[in-house]
């Protein structure tokens, strides 16, 4: 039997009884450099279960959470945001948090399609690269795309964080377009601002972290590490800082590719999604 979010500590909470909807999406279909994105939502779960339940400043398992089977990624990619899509919907219908596992961070078109069905929001993406080419490698629906499709698709305004690699594609499109950011090297200069999104960002808000956002020594095992990436501390004081006054709506965690004898970068990952599931308890 597969395991869940903090298998040996809680039960797995029945879907409509859960403050959270852990949801595995094992997609790869375009990684660029390293491969394993496909196990990193395994890796997270299992990792879990050494979680401690209280997470420092609050127990967000005692609200309830379901993990649901994993996502099937087989066949064309258009059928599998459409089953990312279903399941995020089923968890706005239980009125549960969505937590999607990624694979590759193309699995966060299909939240991003079910949440705009139910309301206006902003997403704060903290990765280390743009994610705004408009095709890569002959695909739109590339990892390297996804903020593009966020942006020119859905029309969601967004805000990145920790950025530190793009292409002259991306500089141009993020100049002309307005795209509000907080680099990894301004971070880096100037420190944390006490005031990190725009006054007029919606009020409800999406978060999609790639792991690849924070410096290798803190999680290593992605597909395309780049140095000079934010630290766990600043990181989480950048997390808590954007919910302040906002309402959490969703969240990813994606491009998590495990290394073998690498515990440190899974367990990394899987505190790092429950801490996310913490903010969503206290976001509003």
């Amino acid at each position: 039997m597969a395991l869940h979010f903090l298998d040996g500590e809680i039960d797995n909470a029945r879907p409509e009884e859960a403050a959270f909807h852990v949801i595995p999406v094992p997609l790869e279909t375009s990684v660029s450099y390293g491969s394993g994105t496909s196990e990193g939502p395994a890796a997270v779960i299992n990792a879990s279960t050494q979680l401690e339940v209280w997470n420092g400043t609050s127990t967000p398992a005692e609200n309830g959470i379901h993990t649901t089977p994993p996502i099937d990624c087989g066949g064309p990619i258009s059928k599998v945001l459409d089953r990312i899509e279903d399941a995020v919907c089923y968890a706005v219908e239980c009125e549960a948090l969505p937590v999607v596992l990624g694979g590759e961070h193309t699995v966060t078109l299909g939240a991003l399609r079910a949440l705009r069905q139910h309301r206006r929001f902003g997403i704060v993406q903290f990765d280390a690269h743009a994610d705004l080419r408009n095709t890569y490698e002959g695909s739109p629906y590339s990892h390297a795309c996804v903020m593009r499709r966020a942006m020119d698709d859905l029309g969601l305004p967004l805000f990145q964080i920790g950025v530190r690699a793009m292409c002259k594609e991306e500089s141009d499109y993020r100049k002309a377009n307005e795209v509000p950011h907080l680099d990894a090297r301004e971070l880096f200069l100037k420190g944390v601002p006490r005031q990190i999104l725009p006054p007029d960002f919606p009020d409800n808000i999406y978060i999609s972290f790639d792991v690849d956002g924070l410096d290798p020594s803190v999680i290593r095992a992605t597909g395309t590490p780049v140095p000079g990436g934010l630290s766990w501390q600043t990181a989480i004081s950048l997390l808590e800082s954007v919910v302040k006054g906002k309402k959490l709506i969703g969240v990813d965690l994606v491009e998590l590719a495990p290394a073998a004898g690498d515990h440190a970068s899974d367990f990394a990952a899987a505190q790092l999604a429950y801490i996310l599931m913490g903010l969503g308890n206290t976001a509003d």
